[in-house]
């Protein structure tokens, strides 16, 4: 894995290649390569100890053109300007391609949340909301959960918002939880898109999935919900890895003992299923029918893209894959379904809440769950349409094509004000 692939000229390079199957002018191109502001900021917060350390924080806004800013924060320390960059365009994108009405955000601070206590987290959320204030709400930019935070945080942020602005704005905020206006469906949305691209992927292609051997890169909410979404549509799990390494075992193994293992250890390692332990690296390259790169960006490159063995790839994670890895692995008919749909329940789901905190009425989570089959599987066919008809190289170009000809359609009827 490489992480010296800059994740923002990656995104830029997808939007080009993308360009070249779209009646749009240069300088329109150009505008959705880049956010219209970034917020960069020093969190100076108080530690248990009485000392104090300063965080550095960002949320950058890419694009307002369909709707508000919105995008997940992240807590990793490998948070930076041009990662937060590129995943509040992947957003936009992301959002254009299943069809809701946002733009999209992405925020982050450079942190690793396993060195604070529960209280000095809090305070670093709550300091964080504080700088966010005046850029958020619920017709601004509505943030989420994504690496490291959860309902928990989410839940902090609304409360430090909602206090400071004296009122009571629910949808400021999504991924909370369920008593503080949360969504029915919302933890395991990113898993079942995952799950149903796949099955598309395979429907699509004319191939079982209930036959397909499945190996899964990151075992967090996403990589986990995958795989038991995956293992009750009758495929075979055999193989799944988080940052301690990955187990294998040819026969398959429960996703959700698994799961249970984890949260009991803290780790995916030791399972007592496992015949074999490997490395992440291993992992990926497994020969399996489906891979599911479901951790950070990166993960493979244009080196391990030579190495890899499976027969279609669904993106769980942002920007798992460099665009030379792309390329290779089209040259080696490798099918790539992209994250920017194969991901995108989070969002998804995220929008429904968002909806229904400004409704003051909750869906049930069928309701949820039959709403996001009915975005996706749509979506899907939108990819293909432009797949078979516009002579892309790739789904992820397809896809770019169907999400770009959406925001542009939506700044040239706005035009231009100044």
């Amino acid at each position: 894995m490489t992480n010296e692939v800059n994740p923002f000229e990656s995104l830029q390079e997808q939007i080009d290649d993308a360009a070249a199957f779209l009646d749009a002018r240069p300088d329109e191109i150009e505008r959705l390569k880049y956010p219209e502001r970034v917020l960069e900021t020093n969190l100076t917060v108080e530690l248990d100890d009485g000392s104090t350390e300063v965080f550095r924080a960002y949320r950058s806004q890419f694009n307002g053109d369909r709707g508000p800013y919105k995008g997940g924060i992240r807590y990793h320390p490998g948070v930076d300007s041009a990662e937060v960059k590129a995943l509040s365009g992947w957003m936009v994108y992301k959002c254009a391609a299943v069809g809701i009405p946002y733009g999209g955000g992405k925020g982050g601070i450079a942190v690793n949340p396993n060195d604070l206590s529960e209280s000095e987290l809090e305070r670093l959320t709550r300091a964080f909301a504080t700088e966010l204030r005046p850029f958020i709400g619920a017709d601004r930019d509505i943030p989420a959960p994504d690496v490291n935070t959860g309902q928990r945080e989410m839940n902090w942020i609304k409360d430090t918002y909602e206090t400071l602005e004296n009122t009571t704005e629910p949808g400021v905020i999504t991924g909370k939880a369920i008593e503080s206006g949360g969504s029915a469906g919302r933890v395991e949305a990113t898993g079942r898109s995952v799950m149903l691209v796949s099955r598309e992927a395979f429907d699509y292609l004319g191939w079982d999935i209930s036959e397909a051997t499945v190996a899964i890169q990151g075992y967090g909410n996403a990589g986990s919900v995958a795989a038991a979404l995956l293992d009750d549509l009758g495929a075979n799990i055999v193989a799944v890895s988080d940052s301690s390494g990955a187990i294998h075992n040819p026969d398959g193994m429960d996703a959700s003992a698994v799961k249970d293992h984890k949260l009991e250890t803290g780790t995916v390692s030791g399972y007592e299923e496992a015949t074999e332990s490997m490395t992440n690296e291993d992992l990926l390259t497994m020969d399996v029918d489906l891979l599911v790169p479901a951790a950070l960006e990166n993960a493979i490159d244009e080196r391990l893209a030579r190495e890899v063995s499976a027969d279609i790839i669904v993106e769980a994670a942002n920007g798992p894959l460099t665009p030379n890895a792309d390329e290779v692995l089209a040259d080696s008919d490798v099918h790539v379904f992209p994250d920017i749909l194969a991901n995108a329940g989070g969002v998804t789901v995220s929008y429904f809440e968002w909806v229904q905190n400004r409704q003051r009425f909750h869906w049930t989570e069928q309701r949820v769950n039959d709403e996001l089959e009915r975005i996706i599987t749509e979506a899907f066919e939108d990819l293909v349409d432009v797949y078979e008809s516009a002579d892309v190289p790739n789904f992820r170009t397809a896809m770019y094509v169907v999400a770009i000809r959406r925001v542009l359609q939506s700044a040239r009827e706005s035009g231009v004000w100044a």
